[in-house]
């Protein structure tokens, strides 16, 4: 592969026989453009370090999880830790012993993460409670909400356990296009409605049974192959109450209200990661590396900004006035939300950044591919 970052390009073909059967494939894309040479930085505001940790390298995106005070970590070789987002001291660590495939999902309780082998795997203080095994790999985080463990599988299908005992509850499937991304997907709650993407979807679900609610359309499969038809929905997405922002891979952004269960715009977009915002703005990178703001009411094109092309940037954390993204060499390049103009740059250890930052109270969490995790406080 041609870089630290393909995995994003990853595809599994899937084969009919009784069940859907995953390989894994990896495109092998255009040769690597130089990225843009970044000048020094503007340093017009200076973030303290807190803390640091390791939770082991991965070659994908496990992306941290914040929740009351606590970030929620995982490691590619099967480490899952809960850190004190003040101290960065840990509440509990635990090692499965088993690589990982997503990042964890948690309600403050129980804390579930999916194996490379296709396990979904539930923890309550420290101890593994309970561990089934799933139809589908799983690249997308479980969602842990109602006492229940949703998962989202790339075989386009979501389904229910009981948060205590891990027995199914029920399977709610999409047949879509053979081909799947091996990056996280959809998967939230709004309200009473469980958010699934699902192909070029976003779905909206009775948690009690599956049932579908609604759905709106971001985007239909299009071209001559099966890559060029690949229109599956990525995370993370953008959502302000009701309003639900989603990037189709390599086609668009759009926002649906969940309640309503209605399309509220779409607009093209060529980006590979998801989307963040606030109430004012929808931010994403395209797959070039440009960033791009959308007005949240409409659509239209707030502001645009090249100066970080083709750095292979993660999906962006959007804290109002400020922007956040990491790139391929372990920079965080911290933004003016406003027009993109350059803050300040932290560095980490010099891996890419693949999954999203997040804030976690006073700490502006990062994770590296090579498993460190690096906070600063925020201002």
């Amino acid at each position: 592969m041609n870089g630290p970052r393909n995995h994003r390009r990853w595809v599994a073909t899937f084969v009919s026989a009784v069940v859907l059967v995953l390989v894994g494939a990896c495109s092998s894309g255009p040769a690597k453009v130089k990225p843009a040479e970044l000048p020094p930085p503007a340093n017009k505001m200076v973030p303290q370090a807190i803390w640091s940790t390791q939770v082991g390298a991965s070659p994908v995106a496990l992306a941290p999880l914040s929740l009351q005070g606590r970030v929620y970590l995982s490691g590619g070789a099967g480490t899952v830790a809960v850190v004190d987002a003040t101290s960065g001291r840990d509440v509990w660590r635990l090692n499965l012993g088993t690589p990982l495939a997503t990042g964890p999902g948690s309600d403050g309780q129980t804390t579930a993460v999916v194996t490379l082998a296709n396990q979904l795997v539930a923890i309550n203080d420290g101890k593994e409670a309970w561990r089934v095994q799933l139809p589908a790999a799983s690249y997308t985080a479980p969602l842990v909400a109602g006492r229940r463990v949703f998962v989202l599988t790339a075989d386009r299908s979501v389904l229910a356990f009981d948060g205590q005992t891990g027995s199914r509850l029920w399977t709610q499937s999409r047949p879509g296009e053979p081909l799947v991304l091996r990056q996280s997907g959809v998967l939230l709650a709004v309200g009473d409605t469980l958010v699934a993407g699902l192909s070029g979807r976003l779905v909206g679900l009775n948690p009690a049974n599956g049932t579908p609610r609604w759905e709106v359309q971001v985007a239909n499969s299009r071209g001559t192959n099966e890559v060029e038809r690949l229109v599956d929905l990525v995370g993370p997405v953008s959502r302000v109450g009701n309003s639900v922002c989603a990037r189709a891979f390599n086609s668009a952004v759009a926002c649906a209200d969940a309640e309503a269960g209605r399309s509220l715009w779409n607009k093209p977009a060529q980006g590979i990661v998801g989307v963040h915002g606030d109430d004012q703005l929808v931010v994403g990178a395209e797959a070039d590396g440009r960033l791009v703001a959308w007005r949240r009411a409409n659509g239209d094109k707030a502001w645009e900004l090249d100066r970080l092309k083709y750095r292979e940037l993660s999906a962006p954390l959007s804290l109002v006035r400020l922007l956040v993204v990491g790139d391929d060499s372990g920079q965080v390049h911290l933004l003016s939300s406003a027009d993109g103009s350059e803050l300040t740059r932290l560095t980490t250890d010099g891996s890419a950044v693949l999954a999203p930052p997040v804030l976690s109270g006073p700490a502006l969490v990062v994770q590296t591919r090579n498993g460190g995790v690096f906070a600063w406080r925020s201002q």
